[in-house]
């Protein structure tokens, strides 16, 4: 089993939290709102995983701190950087660069193996390969690589024991919500760069020709597939709640927002029909805080029965590290 070692002390550790404090506050607003209800620890650590993962996102979707995604020139140049400073902060190397930094000292803390940064990694491989999902389950495991891998490691930042697959699975579930979301919303944004996320089965069912989804006459059927991606995303946000309901009150707490917050992202797509993409959808501080004070009476709430995960993609078996 993982044992977790010690916090990193000294100066440079406070520097590279403070790093990556900026880094979320700048790069998404809801995951900075819901880290705040961690406690210190956990939202410290919480926070330099995010500044490693927003780098790697960054750096393959040429952004800054997210926002709009361009074509990059040099997709396997930036995939092989990613790699190569991942593996050095996975060897205990300095990296010298913040983000890389903070990964080492959070895979240190919390004992996360280390083929999850590079399940991560396979999915910037896969975009740089300008993959395309063929099938829904094409589709969720790239939605795994993504964002569920990060779910699980998170889920590893607050405390669940690697023998607590079932958990794990469910931090997984969360993580995939998060990115089915993200499609629905980013659809023309991802047409753009030239990227599409749509299972081609899904384009040919509903008889779109694949690159053309954007085009005004096909609309009414993007909206169809829309609510897809809203009933799964739903599926999977039910799945995720079962399990934090057995973290820590805190955290407990932390996530239920997270998911309440990023779950209105699609929702607000689907109920928006043929006009979801008239504009980029978020989700106001108002709404937000509403959600956390929602979270706080499901996280103080009793737990419910476990919503079944019959169905659902399941993530990779753990590997030894």
């Amino acid at each position: 089993m993982d044992r977790p070692q010690g916090p990193v002390t000294g100066a440079s550790r406070e520097a590279l939290v403070a790093t990556a404090g900026e880094s979320i506050a700048r790069g998404s607003r809801s995951f900075a709102l819901a880290s705040r209800l961690f406690d210190r620890t956990t939202r410290e650590r919480a926070w330099l995983l995010y500044a490693w993962c927003r780098k790697c996102d960054d750096l393959a979707d040429g952004q800054d701190h997210g926002g709009d995604m361009v074509a990059v020139a040099d997709p396997e140049t930036r995939l092989d950087y990613i790699s190569a400073m991942t593996e050095a902060a996975l060897s205990g190397q300095i990296a010298g660069e913040p983000a890389f930094d903070a990964l080492g000292i959070v895979v240190r803390e919390c004992a996360i193996p280390h083929h999850l940064p590079l399940d991560h990694i396979r999915g910037f491989a896969l975009d740089a390969e300008d993959w395309r999902p063929r099938t829904e389950q094409d589709l969720l495991t790239y939605c795994y690589h993504v964002a569920g891998v990060v779910g699980v490691m998170m889920a590893r930042v607050m405390g669940v024991d690697r023998e607590d697959t079932d958990t794990l699975d469910r931090a997984a579930d969360l993580g995939i919500a998060f990115q089915l979301a993200n499609i629905a919303r980013d659809i023309e944004e991802d047409d753009r760069a030239a990227r599409c996320y749509l299972p081609l089965d899904w384009l040919v069912e509903l008889d779109i020709p694949p690159g053309e989804q954007m085009k005004p006459q096909f609309r009414p059927r993007l909206a169809v597939m829309a609510k897809w991606l809203g009933e799964m995303a739903a599926e999977y946000e039910a799945s995720a709640r079962s399990g934090a309901m057995r973290l820590p009150f805190r955290a407990r707490w932390a996530v239920l927002a997270a998911a309440g917050i990023y779950g209105d992202i699609v929702r607000t797509v689907v109920a928006s029909g043929d006009h979801g993409w008239d504009h980029r959808v978020v989700t106001s501080r108002r709404a937000k805080l509403g959600w956390v004070a929602r979270a706080l009476a499901q996280a103080l709430g009793k737990p419910s029965r476990a919503h079944s995960r019959d169905g659902l993609w399941t993530r990779p078996k753990e590997q030894p590290s």
